[in-house]
């Protein structure tokens, strides 16, 4: 709920966290994300860095910027929740820094990151302010240090002084109406952590008939000459070049003139130290066939790679296999050797991630040791066994721009500190290498870690099917799932993926007394796993098998009930291992607390809606001169519950027109808004004037429940003389349209929100309203939009109202909730209360 203000242009103006540009592209405050994450590594000596933006619901923290590790990395941190237990979200709840050391600390103080990144480093979050604004947070993370100190103080205020910048930078940009919302359908931009270049690249034009020579800085730097000596003459370069290779480099240049080739060679110079250094030359005779001159002409460039050029050739002599890989895991680059022991091609390699290409690497497990390597920044190894039955030792090496590795053959598992030509001992593993995978699911175990972390975020039973189908399927390998609860000893389908709706039909309502595989596993409170389908066949004569050939069925059972049951499903016969049984049966007690807690919060939800729907007025009264509409629209995201309301209520003969909303999402909104409403009933049935209805309301909400807040606008209407009398409570301004079509921001001073003073002044003030016209009293759920601020959404609102003015009464009222209902993420509640004054002639 936002409280609105009539500013002295006539719009309401309010606060919203992104101004009033619409979403899409702001090159500056991109430019600011950018420079601010890159600032942030560098100045802390991180090798990662991210900034977090507020949504424009103010509930979730959506990743906007990051450097050095991938957001592919992240898994479901793309957005967190503000209320969560994750460092970044406690950073701007509090406006404090959050520093973890190490492992030790984060698992101490953030149990939940722990599990869903198991891996050890270092963080620190701080909040993104400008004075009491809070625009997000922005973390980083480094390698945790062996004494365990983390950041030093320096490093701290560092961090601090960037985020504040940040802050004033984009409150500086929303106060030039610049900022707009970081759309969240949008990736979030990734830059590399800034290094030296690898490879220095300087141009050149040479006159080949004169010898004049025009280049840039960066050759004059490649050849060791100062730019302001360099005199032009091809004659200064070339003494730099070593002799021996001057013929070839000119027979070079010559054919390339005369026959119109590209010019490709290599030549070697040398350094201020005596030494020599290869670079290649490249370049091409300029084409205008107008212009007999221009073939005297050579332009190019010459590459200068370090010592990239001779390592390469090293490493491709020897008979380990190396390769390098991308921040986000792709193949960069392969020697033949590597070709070789992996049985693939760089065809088959290169820009792809190798547990995509090699079946024999596809199982979440070494996937987990890339991320390990990537988030911890420390060396890691393990063993993996190509098939048929030969075993590869693979180490990586992470660093700030991607990852080396080494792989090679070995007759067992090796000892710690092997390396490229070490002998093979033969002794068995040791502790620092990763054993081979007795089972083919060992990933399966990351993914139940994964699986325990999305559950704590489900808050309906739907999100509970949904974050066990999303994890349980690739974990364990199986293509169906469903999901039945308990209702009355019988079992009724919540969800189901990969089933045909026709086949699970046949056991809707399900007795518990039935013989099945998945009522029997409910009575015994013990899963039951099915290998083959002659198997179930065997125990359970004549029963539909379907399309799958292997099941678990998982009792799920929580305070010692049953609330459900979980049947997973496997297209090819699937051998459960004892490993994988055990890690089933636990599993099943997690889902059973999760969909317990769920159907909770659901039937308390479906309480709340239809005590909310109970207390609005289902019909309004018919009252001469006078046209009376409404509606209510509750929110879309997640499962909230509003205390949106209206009413309108005949006295005598004038009629009270009342719009009202109860701060909260919850079932005690829904329960206050049915108390103020009857309230504001009864002293508006009782002779009390206006301000006086809602002073006497607010005194009852403060006897109520001091920490719930309010809003309403309340009007009288007189038939008879148009004169309408209307009090605000920290409430939008009502709207006016006229008979020409005119619409108008109605001038109604306001008092406070109801609940937060004792004895406040409501004023009253007085409107005379022709025939025709058309009152509307609305909640802020109406004109909130993620890209406008509230001032911005009243005027959209006025403008709507205008044009489709000369509609019935309920076709408008229908026309402006319109856009609403097409939002499928509206965080809050609408009412709508139109008044036409109609008297007679």
């Amino acid at each position: 709920m936002i409280e609105a203000n009539v500013s002295t242009n006539g719009v309401a103006s309010g606060s919203y966290p992104f101004g009033s540009v619409s979403a899409g592209e702001a090159p500056e405050r991109d430019d600011a994300l950018v420079s601010a994450v890159v600032s942030a590594v560098e100045v802390t000596g991180a090798h990662a860095g991210s900034v977090f933006l507020i949504s424009g619901d103010h509930r979730s923290l959506v990743l906007a910027a990051a450097c050095g590790t991938p957001p592919s990395l992240l898994g479901g941190w793309r957005r967190i929740p503000v209320n969560s237990r994750i460092p970044v979200a406690e950073a701007y709840r509090s406006g404090r820094i959050v520093h973890l050391a190490g492992a030790e600390e984060t698992m101490r103080r953030f149990p939940q990151l722990s599990v869903a990144v198991p891996y050890p480093f270092g963080s620190a979050s701080v909040p993104v302010r400008a004075g009491e604004r809070a625009f997000g947070a922005m973390a980083v993370v480094w390698t945790p240090k062996p004494d365990g100190t983390g950041l030093s103080r320096r490093q701290r205020r560092q961090l601090y002084s960037t985020a504040d910048r940040l802050g004033t930078a984009l409150a500086g940009l929303s106060a030039r109406r610049l900022l707009g919302e970081w759309d969240e359908r949008k990736a979030p931009m990734v830059v590399p952590v800034p290094s030296a270049p690898m490879v220095r690249v300087g141009l050149f034009d040479w006159n080949l008939d004169t010898g004049a020579l025009t280049v840039d800085d960066e050759l004059c730097a490649i050849f060791g000459i100062p730019p302001r000596e360099f005199d032009g003459r091809a004659a200064t370069l070339a003494a730099r070049i070593e002799p021996s290779d001057l013929p070839g480099f000119r027979s070079a240049a010559r054919a390339a003139v005369e026959e119109g080739h590209v010019l490709a060679h290599c030549v070697r110079i040398r350094d201020s130290g005596g030494g020599l250094r290869t670079v290649e030359l490249w370049g091409r005779v300029p084409e205008h066939p107008d212009d007999p001159r221009a073939a005297t002409h050579l332009i190019g460039a010459v590459l200068d790679s370090g010592s990239g050029m001779a390592a390469v050739a090293a490493i491709e002599r020897l008979a380990d296999g190396f390769f390098a890989l991308s921040s986000d895991g792709r193949v960069t680059y392969a020697n033949h050797s590597l070709e070789n022991l992996l049985r693939a091609g760089q065809d088959e390699l290169l820009g792809r991630r190798p547990w995509d290409v090699l079946p024999w690497l596809a199982d979440p497990v070494y996937e987990d040791r890339y991320r390990a390597a990537v988030v911890s920044q420390q060396p890691v190894s393990f063993l993996v066994r190509r098939p048929p039955d030969e075993w590869l030792v693979f180490s990586l090496h992470p660093g700030a721009q991607g990852m080396t590795g080494w792989a090679a053959p070995v007759r067992q598992p090796v000892p710690a500190g092997t390396g490229p030509g070490t002998a093979v001992a033969e002794e068995g593993p040791p502790a620092s290498l990763s054993s081979p995978p007795a089972a083919p699911r060992l990933g399966a175990l990351y993914r139940v870690l994964q699986l325990g972390s999305a559950l704590t975020g489900a808050v309906t039973a739907r999100e509970v099917f949904d974050a066990v189908a999303d994890q349980l399927l690739p974990a364990f390998g199986g293509q169906t799932l469903a999901i039945a609860v308990v209702e009355e000893r019988r079992l009724r389908l919540l969800a189901q993926r990969g089933y045909s709706e026709r086949f699970l039909a046949r056991f809707e309502g399900t007795p518990l007394h039935a013989r099945l595989p998945v009522t029997d596993a409910l009575a015994s409170g013990a899963p039951l796993f099915v290998e083959s389908p002659e198997e179930l066949l065997e125990t359970y004569p004549g029963i539909l098998v379907g399309q799958s050939n292997s099941w678990a069925f998982l009792p799920l059972i929580a305070s010692n009930r049953p609330v459900g049951a979980c049947m997973l499903g496997f297209d090819d016969v699937h051998r459960f291992p004892d490993e994988e049984r055990g890690v089933l049966t636990a599993l099943g007690g997690l889902i059973a607390q999760a969909l317990e807690r769920a159907r909770l919060y659901d039937a308390e939800f479906a309480l709340a809606r239809g005590l909310q729907n109970a207390l609005l007025p289902h019909r309004l009264p018919t009252l001469p001169g006078v046209r009376v509409t409404g509606r209510y629209l509750p929110g879309t995201r997640g499962m909230d519950i509003g205390g949106d309301w209206y009413d309108a209520i005949p006295i005598g003969d004038e009629v009270a027109l009342i719009v009202g909303d109860v701060e909260g999402h919850n079932v005690a909104a829904a329960a206050t808004m049915g108390q103020l409403r009857s309230a504001m009933r009864a002293f508006v049935i009782a002779g009390h004037q206006p301000k006086d209805v809602v002073a006497g309301t607010n005194r009852l909400l403060l006897d109520l429940d001091p920490a719930l807040l309010a809003s309403c606008c309340y009007a009288r209407l007189q038939p008879r003389s148009g004169i309408v009398r209307i009090v605000r409570a920290g409430h939008c301004p009502p709207l006016l349209r006229l008979p020409d079509g005119h619409a108008e921001i109605l001038d109604a001073p306001g008092g406070p929100l109801l609940g937060v003073e004792a004895t406040p002044d409501y004023p009253e003030s007085e409107r005379h309203l022709v025939p025709g016209s058309v009152l509307t009293l609305y909640t802020d759920g109406l004109i909130e939009r993620r890209d406008s601020d509230i001032g911005s959404g009243i005027g959209r609102l006025r403008d709507s109202l205008a044009r489709m003015g000369g509609n019935r009464l309920e076709d408008l009222a229908d026309g402006l909730l319109r856009d609403a209902c097409q939002s499928l993420d509206r965080a809050d509640d609408i009412a709508l209360l139109l008044t036409e004054y109609t008297p007679s002639r």
